[in-house]
């Protein structure tokens, strides 16, 4: 129970500083089993470390014996080996973004950031002469990868050589490769190229089978977020945007590979259509440059040299290249001390600086009001208040310059959407927009306003439109004997109750408030874009977009990575481009005490908002942890229930602006 974690803290008159918390006490079985996990976490590090030691290996040449030289001749020493140094980094399953948390949770994650700044530093580092990439199986969205595939571009533009060696090639993992100068794989590997698939769930068939009504409202024609739990497949609206969507995501595809293997489209989409290969196939059709086992990877690095005999080079392989190691010296009072100041995320001061200051503003997950949750299990929930109280931060800060507020939302509340986004018209700094992953509806919404916007190509952005919903539970409660009795005043007064759909007075009187906000969405966005409002209104609907169909309808100004728009915000906050500054990532994570144990502050909020949040936010945890051990068939059932659970956790808001169906793109 969260209640028996409580931590009695200082008045502010017993405080020294505002920014130091003095833990009075602390409940003896947390911090008993809070100690037991920082020991099994550390003895497991510790093993780790040994191992990795043990495996960092340098390939050197035996030195020819030498002759018993005579005392009338000099002896003859052969000449040294030549040594060639060459970076390792791994690439594999999912990267987050956003500040990293304090203490050792933050040292243990590798954000997308982090591996980004390896890749850079390599290429940057003259005591490295090349980089090799093990890309093993990832998971993650278009966005991400582009990310990482543009900074191996730029890279590759130091002049040093890169090589992908793919464990197993996904579509993902390949695109991924494909950067690259050169692209290996085992021979027994396969090489997954066989297009692209979308799956959507719908649910209606389940719910009519438990006598569940979803009593969608939906404004715009192509404003299809209610659908899986309304209907038992597409609508022709909902079909016809799926199908742009994707035409937009096989053509990234088939340009990426076609201009990687100098293979014509037409070629290019003929492979795809006769995949998938094994890795010896792929070799032959000019997919991959070789094939290779890991062990041998050096040999295949000294072809990259054909100017030096393979007996003059010696190969040194740096394995896991730029990653920090973790100082695991524990001994005495003092490591005690260091210990628990690790695991509990306290950190010296930061030093303070003048220089001038770029926001890095994280909006990620659904949008709430209330303040934001980081479940490291259910994900992350974008909460209004957090985000506006530091925006009223940067504000006061004259050393913030600019704002990149970076995006990775399907969107949630319409009035928290609109108040971070007033909350960012106000705070009297540029605000330069970067959409990752998604960006829509309710993402979207607080983006519109800014004064540039920039996408990835496989953005998902757009949805500008306005979903009421509720689930009516009466069927199912008789069906479980359960017997409502409902006594009311006001004919309106059941309009959020889950026992009943909408009436007909019901219906019209949501239909009327989710037009009164459609229409300030629309007329925001025509005046935050600069266009016609009869053009966004065209845009409008309900209707989605690739970052890359956004850049040509001009709902976003252009395609370009997190980077790009820091560049862009120097600019616009008169920053000189070769002038030093900091990056504040913001808002600061949650400390690792409040990573296993919740924000109890945070947690009661949410469930005073959500009464039944106690129930779906364990489903949403347990799916989470079960699904990396399920079949493919049953990750897609857990997926949907996941994204039921999304819709159940926001029931008790009005109006939307969302995209919560769950897509599948393989």
């Amino acid at each position: 129970m969260l209640s028996r974690y409580v931590f009695k803290m200082n008045t502010p008159a017993e405080n020294s500083s505002r920014h130091r918390l003095n833990w009075k006490w602390l409940h003896v079985p947390a911090f008993l089993a809070f100690t037991a996990i920082a020991g099994l976490l550390i003895t497991h590090l510790e093993a780790q470390a040994q191992t990795t030691a043990t495996q960092e290996t340098t390939a050197t040449q035996e030195q020819p014996a030498t002759s018993e030289s005579t005392p009338s001749k000099p002896e003859i020493k052969p000449a040294k080996p030549k040594t060639i140094t060459w970076a390792q980094i791994t690439i594999k399953d999912s990267y987050t973004e956003g500040a990293k948390p304090p203490g050792l949770f933050g040292e243990l994650e590798e954000k997308l950031a982090d591996l980004q700044e390896r890749i850079t530093s390599a290429s940057k580092d003259e005591k490295i002469d090349g980089i090799l990439l093990t890309i093993k199986p990832t998971a993650m969205g278009r966005a991400t990868y582009h990310e990482i595939t543009t900074t191996i571009q730029k890279a590759k533009a130091q002049g040093k050589p890169i090589y992908a060696w793919v464990e197993s090639g996904n579509a993902g993992d390949y695109l991924l490769a494909l950067a690259c100068d050169k692209v290996f794989q085992p021979e027994a590997s396969m090489l997954m190229l066989t297009g692209l698939q979308m799956e959507i769930g719908f649910y209606k068939d389940m719910f009519d089978k438990l006598d569940i009504k979803a009593d969608v409202l939906a404004i715009g024609d192509y404003k299809s977020a209610g659908e899986p739990y309304s209907r038992s497949e597409m609508s022709p609206a909902f079909r016809e945007e799926m199908e742009e969507l994707l035409d937009s995501f096989y053509g990234q595809m088939i340009s990426s590979i076609s201009r990687a293997r100098g293979i014509s489209s037409d070629k290019v989409q003929t492979l795809i259509d006769n995949g998938p290969y094994s890795a010896e196939q792929a070799y032959k059709d000019k997919l991959i440059d070789g094939l290779c086992y890991e062990s041998r990877i050096e040999e295949v690095i000294k072809a990259a040299y054909p100017d030096q005999q393979p007996d003059d080079l010696t190969v040194k392989v740096e394995k896991n290249y730029g990653k920090k190691k973790l100082d695991l010296d524990f001994e005495g009072f003092a490591g005690m001390v260091k210990m628990m100041n690790l695991m509990m995320g306290i950190e010296g001061e930061a030093k303070k600086s003048l220089l001038p200051k770029i926001a890095v503003l994280y909006a990620v997950g659904p949008i709430m009001t209330g303040k934001s949750i980081d479940d490291p299990f259910a994900g992350q929930v974008l909460g209004s208040d957090t985000i506006i109280s530091t925006i009223e931060d940067i504000k006061k800060n004259q050393n913030i310059k600019a704002i990149v507020l970076r995006v990775d939302s399907p969107g949630g509340s319409a009035l928290a959407s609109d108040l971070m986004w007033r909350a960012l018209e106000d705070c009297g700094k540029p605000v330069v927009v970067s959409m990752g992953n998604v960006a829509a509806s309710g993402g979207y919404y607080i983006s519109m306003g800014a004064d540039h916007i920039f996408a990835e190509p496989g953005t998902i952005t757009g949805s500008i439109g306005v979903i009421s919903m509720k689930l009516a539970l009466e069927g199912l409660y008789q069906k479980l004997g359960i017997n409502t009795t409902v006594l009311s005043r006001g004919q309106n007064a059941g309009i959020f109750s889950m026992t009943t759909a909408f009436t007909d007075a019901q219906r019209e009187a949501m239909k009327k408030l989710s037009l009164d906000i459609y229409s300030q969405f629309t007329h925001k966005a025509a005046e935050g874009r600069n266009m016609d409002y009869d053009k966004l209104v065209a845009l409008a609907g309900g209707r989605v977009y690739t970052g890359d169909m956004a850049v040509e309808n001009g709902l976003v100004d252009a395609i370009g990575t997190l980077d790009d728009a820091i560049n862009k915000a120097k600019e616009l906050g008169g920053i000189d481009p070769e002038a030093k500054f900091e990056k504040l990532e913001l808002p600061k994570a949650s400390s690792p005490l409040e990573q296993l144990f919740g924000d109890i502050n945070a947690q009661a909020s949410l469930s005073q908002r959500v009464s039944h949040a106690t129930l779906v936010n364990p489903l949403k945890s347990q799916l989470a942890v079960l699904n990396s051990f399920l079949p493919e068939q049953l990750q897609a059932f857990a997926d949907h229930l996941s994204a039921l659970g999304s819709i159940l956790t926001m029931q008790k808001e009005p109006t939307l602006v969302i995209m919560p169906y769950s897509i599948s793109i393989k």
